[in-house]
């Protein structure tokens, strides 16, 4: 089955239902569905493997039973019949599963899934409609997996017109890259603590799995442990599940839950890891009991500076860090300049990629970077590099977003640095430490001279005028120091 018509058969079956109200209802529901079938076709896989494997699921309430379409099944659920089952009995029994001590992973999932997902479709008929189309895939099977994950992906990318959904889908082109250039090995534990749909965990599994699939039998069995999400919100958290059960991951260690409530001084050796991938969410606002688990120099309402934080207190020793910040973060002062003061000091801070503010287009136009750090030791010199748009392109969009492609001269560079300068602008310079400090950690560096100025928020715009005339002021009064020094005077 194409992707289109898959996705296209999905929407004329929940639009004729009186239940689902917009994309974000549709794709809740899909999803909800789709975890259930996928895991009930990895459940087939792991009986296989294993004679004493037993289910989390009570028998009749597994997918292959109660959403079994196939023709001359009398016992299937239809109906008003099949969604009493649904609301009353699968709902209710998933949410309320009772966990055995030490229960894995793969298996307490399900009851994490359920605890905060809903059926909103009010039609038993366009439900047994839904549940034949999704039982046309075998997801047991790998070309069939290879395939749907195509369609999957097509899923994801829908969350973009989602209304606030769209927060939760970082384009794939900067995934990949960024997992590509954080030095992956297998045996490295990869944490993402605001994980979405898990595109950045399934981006360090393709860079792991083909060293995995060469290396020795521990790397084949360390690679489904490899990966560590938290997600807050239900429906990114279930999609995230089941993305990774979908790519062969049968242990999923994806939690339900805020990664900011626990304070940061708390966390030892066990807690941290070997590599973290992010894109914080930015531009929420989290209350005083949430920032009081920092250090009061990095309390901050803003969600972007917690997690930046966090994730200085959760890497490990030589470990590294790639992570997608906004602008405002560059040259913001107070919190931030207290942050980025630790990155300078404590972290080698070794690049910062600029990226045109197209980039997640449509559902923000915020101008964001990816920072990339190490716990080997203080910063000696920082990178930074601009990624101009590509010949042809005015903007990014849904329609022609980032591709991998466009990332090729960044690529070449890394490995080859070396300073650049494009009509008299900096593209690409490296700033010692001692120079941004000097800039009061103002990191606003080779950025976008030709583009038409941005408005920014009141408060962003205020900071970064303050930051702007604080530089300018050294600037000057080293100037000034240099001129009274020629000439004899005081200095």
């Amino acid at each position: 089955m194409s992707i289109g018509n898959f996705v296209k058969r999905v929407r004329d079956i929940m639009r004729q239902d009186a239940g689902i109200n917009g994309d974000a209802q549709r794709i809740e529901q899909l999803t909800w569905m789709l975890f259930l079938k996928v895991y009930d076709d990895a459940e087939s896989v792991w009986e296989l493997m294993d004679d004493e494997y037993e289910s989390i699921i009570p028998e009749y309430l597994r997918w292959r039973h109660w959403a079994n379409t196939d023709i001359g099944n009398t016992e299937a659920l239809k109906g008003d019949e099949l969604l009493d089952f649904v609301n009353n009995d699968l709902f209710p029994t998933l949410k309320d599963l009772q966990l055995p001590a030490h229960c894995p992973r793969r298996k307490s999932v399900v009851k994490a899934v359920f605890e905060d997902i809903h059926n909103y479709m009010k039609d038993g008929v366009q439900l047994h409609e839904l549940m034949v189309l999704i039982n046309e895939f075998d997801f047991s099977d790998p070309e069939e997996t290879h395939a749907f994950g195509l369609i999957y992906e097509s899923i994801l990318r829908e969350l973009q017109s989602a209304g606030s959904a769209g927060e939760y889908y970082t384009p794939r082109a900067l995934t990949d890259f960024m997992a590509a250039h954080v030095g992956l090995k297998p045996g490295d534990m990869v944490a993402d603590f605001a994980c979405g749909t898990g595109g950045f965990l399934n981006s360090a599994r393709r860079v792991l799995e083909p060293q995995a699939a060469a290396g020795t039998n521990e790397d084949r069995e360390l690679l489904s442990h490899s990966f560590f999400g938290i997600e807050k919100k239900p429906l990114p958290y279930l999609l995230c599940v089941t993305n990774l059960l979908l790519n062969g991951i049968d242990e999923p260690n994806v939690r339900h839950a805020n990664s900011l409530t626990t304070n940061v001084q708390e966390f030892g050796e066990k807690d941290k890891f070997d590599v973290i991938l992010m894109n914080p969410p930015y531009g929420g606002s989290e209350k005083p009991v949430i920032q009081g688990n920092f250090p009061e120099q990095f309390r901050s309402s803003e969600t972007a500076d917690l997690f930046m934080t966090l994730i200085s207190y959760r890497l490990k020793k030589d470990g590294r860090a790639a992570v997608v910040i906004p602008d405002g973060f560059l040259f913001g002062s107070g919190a931030k300049r207290a942050i980025k003061e630790r990155l300078v000091t404590k972290f080698n801070m070794h690049t910062i990629v600029r990226l045109p503010t197209s980039v997640f287009a449509p559902y923000t136009s915020i101008a964001t970077n990816v920072v990339f750090f190490d716990n080997t030791g203080p910063t000696k010199e920082t990178w930074f590099y601009r990624v101009d748009m590509p010949e042809g392109y005015k903007h990014f969009s849904k329609t022609k977003p980032m591709l991998l492609e466009h990332l090729k001269e960044l690529d070449a560079w890394w490995t080859d640095r070396k300073a650049i300068t494009v009509d008299g602008f900096d593209k690409a310079r490296a700033y010692t430490a001692e120079e941004l400090r000097g800039n009061d950690y103002n990191l606003d560096l080779c950025g976008f001279p030709s583009e038409k100025e941005e408005i920014l928020p009141p408060r962003e715009l205020i900071e970064k005028y303050q930051a702007d005339r604080e530089a300018h002021e050294r600037v000057m009064d080293e100037m000034l120091r240099k001129i009274l020094s020629k000439i004899g005077g005081e200095e």
